[in-house]
Order: C-alpha cells, then sequence, then structure tokens
C-alpha cells in the first residue's frame, strides 16, 4: 500500500507537529523564519527529532555551559561521539555514558541491549577500540512483578550485547528506590583506547566527496526514537513500542573490525565518520555537515532497506542499530565497498558534500527536503526555564537530623546488607563476561574495575556513581558527592581521576521545581569537577523521567576514568591476609540524612544532607593516592552506602578472612554516611608510615583476622558475626526477593 503523504496544509491545520514534540512557536519559527514558507511532512519530521531535547539540548544548554569542559589532560571535550583524554605515550583514552531510559521501560531487552550497541559505536567512530563497558542501572523495588521482569530482561540486554561483541561487562552500580518504579533508568558506559594519531571525527568536508552508508539496512524500528526520549513516560501509551530499536551485536562486531580497519589502514581515503545513533540518519549526516561548514545532497533511493515501500520520512528518521555514516573523499568509493564487503557488511554511495550549506534530500528523483543545514544542526531554540525551590527544600531544612531507632547494632547490620541496594548483584553481573580479551585486572565487585593497557605498566580505573537520595535533599551538596564518590573509588584503585562523563537524568524541565534541580545540582558538579580536577569530557542529557506525572529523584550518573600509572598500584577494597592493621580515614559524624539506615527504619528519607567539605575531601584523596604509590597500602575501599560497618563486611565477603575492629563511637555512628572516609589495611611495619602521611585523619581502628569473624567493638554495643553466614544472606537477598510472589 502506497503511503498518501499529508499536505503541508494539513500538517499545519492538524498539527501534526504537535505529535512529534514541536510547540506552536517552533513550527512558527520553522515555517515564517528559517523557510519562509510550510514545511513539508517530511521536514517537519526533521526539525522534530532535531530539535527535541535528546538531540539539541534545547533545555539544558544553559546548564551544561557551567561545566569545565577543558584541562590539559583532555584532547577533546564535548561535541563529537565521545570524550578523548591523554595517557600519555602518544595514547589516549576515549569514553563516553548513554542513556536509554524510555526504550527500557517499554521493551527492557532491546531497550538495555540497544543502550549497549549505540555506546559502543559512539566509542569506535572516535578511532578508539572499545575495551569496557559499565553500567548503571535504577529500579523500583522488588515488591512487584512488573519491576522483577524489567530487572531480569534488563540485565540479560546488557550481557546479551555485550558478551556477544566480545567486550567486557567490567563494573556499574544498581540501585532499587520506589521512585523508578515506573521510570527505570538504564545508563551505559564505554571506555576505549586510541592511539592519538587515529583520532576520528564527525565531519562531511570536501566539496563533491562521497556520502556512504555502512552497516545494517534501515528498517521502520526507532522511528521517532529522540522523541519518545524527550516526553513523559505514560504506562497507558506503552504501546510506542515503535520507538524502540532491536540489535544484532553479531553485527555490531563485524561493523566495529570494519570501520577499525577503516580507520586504521584507509586514513588516506576517510574524511569522517559517525555513528548513526538518535534520530538516525538525519541527526549523523546534518551534523557531520554542520561541523565542516557544508551542505549535503542525500539519495534516499540508494539507502538499503529491509522493508517495502519506505518513505522518505521513514527512512530518514529510522533508528534501526549497526549503521555507520562515512565520509570518503571522492574515487576511492570502490576501496571503501571492498573492505566492507569483505566484513559481509552493506557500503553505498548515498550523496555527497556541497558548498552551499543546504541539506536536501530525493526520492523517487524528487526532491523531499531543502532547508539551511544549521537550521537542523546548531539553530533548535535555547530555553531559559524558570526555576523554583522545591516545597521540600524548606521543610527538610526545617527538620531535626534523623536520630537512629534501632536496639541491635548486629541485626541492623545483617538487615542493611539485605537490602536490595546494599545486597550481593553477584546474580547479575556473573551472567556480562567480564574477561573476554583478558585485559581486566578487577572486575564487578570492587570499588573501581580495572583494564591493562597492553604492551605498557599502566591500567585503565572506571567507575560509575551516583546517590541520588543526596540529590533529592540537596541537589547542589548531592552533586558535589556524586563527583567525588567516582573520584574515591579511582583513587581506591591506585588511579588518578582524569575526567568525568555524565548521564543527567531528570524529570520534567517545564517544572519550575524540576530545572531548579538539574540547575542547582550542576553548580555542585561543577564545583567538585574544577577542585577534582576531573572536566566533563562527554556525557547525554535524559529529561522527562516521569511517569504519570511522578519524577524520579535528581540522578545525575558520573562516569569517572582514571589512570593507574603502575600495575604494582592496583589496589582492590578486599583485605589481604591476616594481622594487618585497618585505618580508617575521616572523621565520623551522625550522618544520616539520606542513608540506607534513614530507609530502612523510616521506609524514606528526609531531612537536610550532611555538611560537605570538598577541600578535606580533596586532602584525604591525595593522601591516599600517596600512599598507595609509596606501596604502603593492601587495599584500599571508600566508604559510602551504610557506612563503616557495611564497608568493612564488604571488604572480608570472599576472602575468608575476618577482623577486629574497635571504635570510641556510638553503635549508630557505625551507619553514618559520612562523606570524605576510607578503610585502608597495611602491613604492621608500615603504621607509622600511615601516621605520617595522614596525621589526626587516620585513625588505627583494628587488626585483619583469618578466623572468619567478624568483631566491632563500639562505647555501647559489641558485634560478632560470622562473615560466612551473612555473605550468605547478602547474596541470597536479591534471588530471595525475586522468587517471591509479590
Amino acid at each position: 500500500m502506497v503511503f498518501l503523504e499529508p499536505t503541508p496544509e494539513q500538517v499545519r491545520n492538524l498539527k501534526m507537529y504537535s505529535e512529534w514534540g514541536l510547540t506552536d512557536e517552533e513550527y512558527a519559527t520553522i515555517s515564517n523564519d528559517i523557510l519562509h514558507r510550510l514545511p513539508n511532512y517530511t521536514e517537519t519530521g526533521l526539525f522534530s527529532v532535531m530539535w527535541s531535547e535528546h538531540c539539541s539540548y534545547k533545555n539544558s544548554k544553559p546548564i551544561l555551559k557551567k561545566f569545565p569542559t577543558t584541562g590539559p589532560q583532555v584532547l577533546q571535550g564535548p561535541g563529537e561521539g565521545a570524550g578523548i583524554v591523554d595517557i600519555g605515550d602518544g595514547q589516549a583514552v576515549v569514553f563516553k555514558a548513554e542513556s536509554h531510559n524510555h526504550p527500557s521501560a517499554v521493551e527492557p531487552y532491546e531497550g538495555a541491549a540497544t543502550g549497549v550497541g549505540g555506546i559502543i559505536r559512539d566509542i569506535f567512530s572516535m578511532g578508539a577500540r572499545p575495551i569496557a563497558i559499565l553500567d548503571s542501572l535504577r529500579f523500583g523495588e522488588l515488591d512487584n512483578e512488573r519491576t522483577k521482569y524489567i530487572f531480569e530482561e534488563v540485565v540479560a540486554g546488557i550481557s546479551g550485547y555485550g558478551n556477544c561483541i566480545g567486550i567486557p561487562t567490567v563494573g556499574g552500580e544498581t540501585v532499587f528506590d520506589p521512585c523508578y518504579k515506573g521510570n527505570p533508568l538504564v545508563n551505559a558506559m564505554c571506555v576505549g583506547l586510541i592511539d592519538q594519531k587515529d583520532i576520528q571525527k564527525g565531519q562531511a568536508k570536501g566539496i563533491g566527496n562521497s556520502i556512504m552508508y555502512v552497516g545494517a539496512k534501515t528498517g521502520r524500528d526507532g522511528i521517532h526514537g529522540a522523541t519518545f526520549a524527550s516526553v513523559e513516560f505514560k504506562e497507558e501509551e506503552e504501546a510506542q513500542r515503535s520507538a524502540v530499536q532491536v540489535g544484532d551485536p553479531f553485527l555490531e562486531k563485524l561493523l566495529m573490525e570494519a570501520c577499525l580497519e577503516c580507520i586504521y589502514d584507509y586514513s588516506d581515503a576517510l574524511v569522517g565518520i559517525q555513528d548513526m545513533g538518535a534520530a538516525g540518519l538525519v541527526s549523523s549526516s546534518s551534523e557531520m555537515a554542520s561541523k565542516a561548514g557544508s551542505g549535503l545532497i542525500l539519495n534516499l533511493d540508494a539507502v538499503p532497506q529491509r522493508e517495502t515501500n519506505m518513505t522518505p520520512y521513514e527512512m530518514i528518521l529510522s533508528e534501526s542499530q549497526e549503521r555507520m555514516l562515512l565520509c570518503i573523499k571522492k574515487g576511492e568509493e570502490q576501496r571503501i565497498i571492498d573492505l566492507f564487503n569483505k566484513y559481509e557488511l552493506e557500503a553505498v554511495v548515498i550523496g555527497e558534500v556541497t558548498d552551499d550549506s543546504r541539506y536536501r534530500l530525493f526520492h523517487d528523483g524528487k526532491e523531499v527536503a531543502n532547508l539551511p543545514v544549521d537550521a537542523l544542526a546548531e539553530d533548535a531554540p535555547v530555553y531559559i526555564k524558570p526555576t523554583k525551590e522545591p516545597a521540600r527544600i524548606a521543610l527538610f531544612a526545617a527538620m531535626a537530623d534523623y536520630q537512629p531507632r534501632f536496639t541491635s547494632a548486629a541485626d541492623t547490620l545483617v538487615a542493611l546488607l539485605q537490602q536490595p541496594t546494599l545486597a550481593s548483584k553477584k546474580n547479575s553481573y556473573q551472567t556480562y563476561d567480564s574477561m573476554v580479551r583478558t585485559s581486566t585486572v578487577v572486575g564487578p565487585g570492587s570499588d573501581a574495575a580495572v583494564v591493562r593497557v597492553r604492551g605498557t605498566r599502566k591500567a585503565i580505573a572506571m567507575t560509575t556513581d551516583c546517590n541520588s537520595r543526596y540529590l533529592y535533599l540537596n541537589p547542589e551538596i548531592g552533586g558535589q558527592i556524586a563527583v567525588s564518590e567516582a573520584a574515591r573509588n579511582i583513587i581506591a584503585s591506585g588511579g588518578k581521576p582524569l575526567a568525568i562523563t555524565d548521564c543527567l537524568n531528570y524529570g520534567n524541565p517545564d517544572k519550575p521545581e524540576i530545572f531548579w534541580e538539574l540547575s542547582t545540582s550542576a553548580d555542585g558538579i561543577s564545583k567538585a569537577c574544577r577542585l577534582l580536577d576531573t572536566p566533563v569530557i562527554s556525557g547525554n542529557v535524559s529529561l522527562y523521567n516521569e511517569t504519570d506525572g511522578e519524577a524520579i529523584y535528581p540522578t545525575p550518573l558520573i562516569g569517572m576514568v582514571g589512570l593507574i600509572e603502575d600495575l604494582e598500584h592496583i589496589t582492590t577494597q578486599s583485605f589481604k591476609k591476616a594481622n594487618d592493621l585497618i585505618f580508617l580515614i575521616g572523621d565520623t559524624k551522625p550522618d544520616f540524612n539520606g542513608s540506607e539506615l534513614q530507609k530502612l527504619e523510616l521506609g524514606k528519607i528526609e531531612g537536610k544532607l550532611m555538611d560537605f567539605d570538598l577541600a578535606t575531601e580533596k586532602e584525604n584523596q591525595d593522601n591516599v593516592l600517596k600512599a598507595i604509590k609509596a606501596g604502603f597500602i593492601k587495599s584500599a575501599h571508600d566508604l559510602s552506602e551504610g557506612g563503616l560497618a557495611v564497608g568493612l563486611m564488604e571488604s572480608v565477603f570472599d576472602t575468608g578472612l575476618g577482623f577486629d575492629v574497635t571504635v570510641s563511637m556510638d553503635k549508630t555512628l557505625l551507619f553514618s554516611e559520612t562523606q570524605s572516609r576510607f578503610i585502608l589495611t597495611v602491613e604492621p611495619e608500615d603504621g607509622a608510615a600511615i601516621d605520617s602521611i595522614f596525621g589526626s585523619s587516620a585513625i588505627e581502628i583494628g587488626t585483619v583476622k583469618e578466623n572468619g569473624l567478624a568483631k566491632i567493638a563500639t562505647e555501647n554495643e559489641t558485634i560478632i558475626v560470622s562473615v560466612k553466614e551473612v555473605q550468605t544472606k547478602w547474596e541470597e537477598a536479591i534471588p530471595c526477593l525475586m522468587k517471591q510472589k509479590a
């Protein structure tokens, strides 16, 4: 059946553009100020996706400008497929994180899988070999069948795609909170290595050069995926499954190898390369032309199609996976075709670079779009939204600080370790192949993952972090803590933090309270990034994370990468041997607001957030790294959710060891979540060195034991538990919840 395209007048009169996310004002700007005529059906579709929040950042650009994005280590900041940081010796690390939230709520397996596939393409499009995947996942509580299904399928989608393509999934985090019940968050991060000479740009320059389409055929999946990600989610509209793409990891593996061979061995022919991600062919092509200051002519008849009677609108907006766009020097096309044919992949010329800065599409011999290329890629409106502090912030500030209610610290410790956010995720990450390619030194389960740089003594540390409860109570300090905790994880692994990528997950920015959360947390993130020298080099913004009007907690995921200068510096959280001394770094205060303990006892979080001092954070981090590099530290673990007692237990799980610790504090402080703290172990003869490095900020609290017992003596209770028995409960907590009938 042939589709009869609505006329421009019908598009206007029926307000079809509003269904695609364009406002009346935006449509008027396109018609009156840019085109000076009514846009046709296809052109309206182009503007709707390119002016969506997901592609244009029209609501968040003023916020993103707050972030520090440069530094001597930064080779490529925001604006390309991924950011790049110098690691010396002519090498660099390439990394980025992306969200795939709405698709994962509708089709959790494919939503998560294609999220992984898309972020991998961002990395190899820069010329880098992907070496690791991390994730950051957030779900509702495991008390209903729908959440259990989404959780299982998202984990399966991540492992299914990553395992098949042969890139190790080495770390991440999984959090459970009621606010994510209707709108789970699925954020994926990919890290790659590159020789600096191979760095690529997504550009289409050189008049007459060819635009080549490589990879999978185009279908009708994912049409308006970018728009779908830029509106609130409604459960009754779950039928929007056409906005979710379907991935093929085996084809992506071939595509990756072909593109990397093209980059490494055909650099004389390759001008630019970019992934067809959100908004598919239109975003990649218009952005490549806009960055180069050129124009494009594309012949949509040449686009490989896997479905019949596809319209220009469908072809240009499709988000079918495993596709790349290349700009190739004129006359070199056959070499590229032969290269991709070797991998059994299609490579076809679909257009050429022009000098008129116009974006022109042809189909069946007719021109179906003609507009300024910058109008799509650069000229989306930018909105500075009104802000308003949510009423809860003043209410929280007026509350007395939370006082723990428990009587037995031992029972509370076990109960906390069985909370899904703190419980073992081993059942999930065991489905991930974390060792493929054999470069993984530290996989899931420690503070940060570590992957060696082959042929050198160096390694890359990487982590994903964000405690959204803290941001709910105080977005600015919570933002500082998110960056600081990521840096603590890198430090505890023996690495120097280099830079961050982010996924800014928030509710509807049209609501002043939500935009206030976004703006205020960006202030905190920026302040911490500047002090810790970790510029923001890439990332994405995911807004409209609401279901039926209920927003998620503000959740700016921080993905951080650090450099371990020598493999000898690699450190993990696990205690190593009996008789080592245990040190606590940093002061402990009664910080229970927003804590796991408050959530356990109260069933919710409230109150004003803890005091937080970035200078203290920086000092403690610097000293820990100094001690690690000096060879004194046998294990290091940052203290975060659950506090000191939970951190001690995490340090002995899977070791067969125990510990005997005495602290001069009330038992409640065992579960305080005061920041800027670490647990370190050292050999007895090195205890004096720790005192000299840390001074009064280090306290010796006990020793590692070989008896398998965990003993913590406080001023008013002594905990003695079997590590093995507690570990069993910690490991079985989530599997038991998954088996229970809701």
